[in-house]
């Protein structure tokens, strides 16, 4: 309508149709066509400067009036019932388009549409219904997370076994900048440590972080309020970035990602679909080969790479790593037992005395072992991989009645032999199953504390059965416990060394005698 306009102008200021359109660009013929139409419909400069472009059109170029351009009547398209009918199990456009042309045969003068017309409509209705709002990424924002579905295979050296394992991608958002890698589970380990190697490839961290809402990330899905995972959100305060987990079933929610995980699956997976891979490490060494070469692949209608842009936009407004690297923590709740000791992974932690019977949490790493009470950390140790049961104490810890020195071994020995010789001896096998006999005075105390319960004889005479029957051994507590529970030792074995024999009397056992060479027999 611009030109039309134009040639409207310039006829009315009084130049040639020759000059029009060699100013315009256009053929004479054309405009001469502009002109009379503009005659036939009394349309002049002065009327046509003060009207819209769809008004002009309309009165210039109208089919009836000039008796061609007009497109036959067709059969309307019933695109709610289309759209309804798609969701349906098996149903195709095709179909729904012959059904669509068989409804017209006898019942109405109206044509259908053919089918690539009748795909082209429905196509554009159908846009129309949820209008996709184009999505402004600022740089070093955001970075999305995203396992990949097609999945890569290990292969088990011994049996010949493939299994897949999982692949993880993750994305800068300004810059399109791809980290992935291979891992074994989609555990919240395994997530974190993948998330981790993801901020490391880039070198820096970006504001946010748009995982799925996969259990690794997220422990209670929501749509409007998700509850992010303990370990992931100490994780995330680590490297002080937040976590905006996409809405469930939302994929536009991280369209970034969504579209680096099918170029991964293109450009790396299909790659290496010939090759055979043993171990994980391996698989990763070439994924790492291929995803550089995914980087700096030129982009098709920008300038550079995801490299240069990520070197160029994300990396100046993204924050450097923090000195030390995260350790996934795991977290246990706990009591302070009576000893000033919390039970984690079997072994035993102390704090300091004052703390018994409070509750606290347990976080540990590899390495260490915190305990909290609140938000104070009350106690730090080494974490212990001896023997279940194996006691980590702090001096400073005990109180001053329980400091080294202050209650020796013999203290235990001489209270036990208040109860009988039994009780001494098994007092002094248990103190000697620990390089430090303080780590032993609690099962001791459990024994003497039987002895004040079910008094010093029944006691020694239990300690006595159970110290028998261990041998070399030494009973636990419970051992002597579940004898005076039975009342077994009041019972005659009781009383009996354990290399005391009785002989068995029964009239299916023959006995020594029977097996004697006699007379006759060969």
């Amino acid at each position: 309508m611009r030109k039309v306009r134009e040639v409207l102008r310039q006829s009315a200021s009084g130049r040639s149709t020759r000059q029009i359109g060699a100013a315009l660009g256009i053929a004479s013929g054309s405009v001469v066509g502009y002109l009379q139409r503009a005659r036939a419909a009394d349309l002049t400069w002065e009327k046509a400067s003060s009207m819209t472009d769809e008004a002009v059109e309309a009165l210039l170029f109208r089919p009836v009036a000039l008796g061609r351009n007009e497109p036959c009547a067709r059969l309307p398209i019933p695109f709610a019932h289309v759209h309804q009918e798609l969701r349906r199990d098996g149903v195709t456009l095709q179909l729904l388009w012959e059904e669509y042309r068989e409804s017209t045969a006898g019942a109405t003068a109206l044509a259908p549409y053919k089918y690539s017309q009748f795909c082209e409509l429905y196509g554009a209705w159908r846009h129309r219904l949820s209008p996709t709002m184009r999505q402004v990424h600022r740089a070093g924002e955001k970075a999305f997370i995203d396992y990949s579905g097609k999945k890569p295979k290990l292969v088990d050296p011994d049996t010949g076994e493939a299994h897949g394992v999982e692949l993880f991608v993750m994305v800068l958002g300004a810059s399109n900048y791809a980290f992935a890698e291979a891992s074994l589970s989609q555990t919240v380990a395994d997530f974190v440590a993948s998330t981790t190697r993801g901020l490391e490839y880039f070198g820096c961290v970006p504001e946010i972080l748009v995982p799925d809402q996969l259990r690794s990330a997220v422990r209670g899905p929501d749509r409007y309020d998700p509850i992010i995972n303990e370990g992931y959100l100490d994780f995330a305060t680590h490297y002080g970035v937040s976590v905006i987990p996409a809405r469930p079933r939302k994929p536009r929610d991280k369209a970034k990602v969504e579209a680096t995980v099918l170029l991964v699956q293109r450009w790396i997976l299909a790659r290496l679909r010939n090759l055979t891979f043993f171990r994980l490490r391996d698989l990763n060494d070439a994924i790492g080969a291929l995803l550089e070469d995914l980087n700096q692949r030129p982009f098709k209608r920008l300038e550079g790479c995801r490299r240069s842009s990520f070197e160029a936009l994300d990396r100046p407004a993204m924050r450097p790593l923090p000195a030390v690297r995260y350790e996934l923590r795991e977290r246990r709740k706990a009591s302070v037992h009576i000893d000033y000791h919390v039970e984690f992974d079997g072994r035993l932690y102390s704090v300091h005395h004052t703390h018994i019977g409070k509750k606290v949490e347990v976080r540990a790493t590899i390495g260490l072992v915190e305990i909290f009470l609140g938000d104070d950390r009350v106690a730090s140790h080494p974490r212990s991989y001896a023997r279940r049961g194996t006691p980590v104490t702090s001096n400073e810890h005990r109180p001053p009645q329980h400091q080294p020195g202050t209650w020796p071994p013999e203290r235990l020995t001489t209270w036990a032999l208040t109860f009988g010789p039994s009780v001494a001896a098994l007092v002094e096998k248990t103190l000697a199953k620990f390089r430090q006999p303080e780590h032993g005075y609690r099962a001791c105390l459990g024994i003497l504390r039987l002895a004040q319960k079910h008094g010093g004889e029944r006691t020694d005479a239990a300690c006595a059965r159970a110290l028998a029957a261990c041998g070399a051994g030494v009973p636990h507590r419970t051992h002597v416990e579940s004898i005076l529970k039975h009342g077994l030792d009041r019972s005659p074995e009781a009383a009996t060394t354990a290399t005391t024999t009785c002989p068995i009397e029964h009239e299916n056992v023959r006995g020594g005698d029977y097996y004697e060479r006699k007379e006759g027999l060969h």
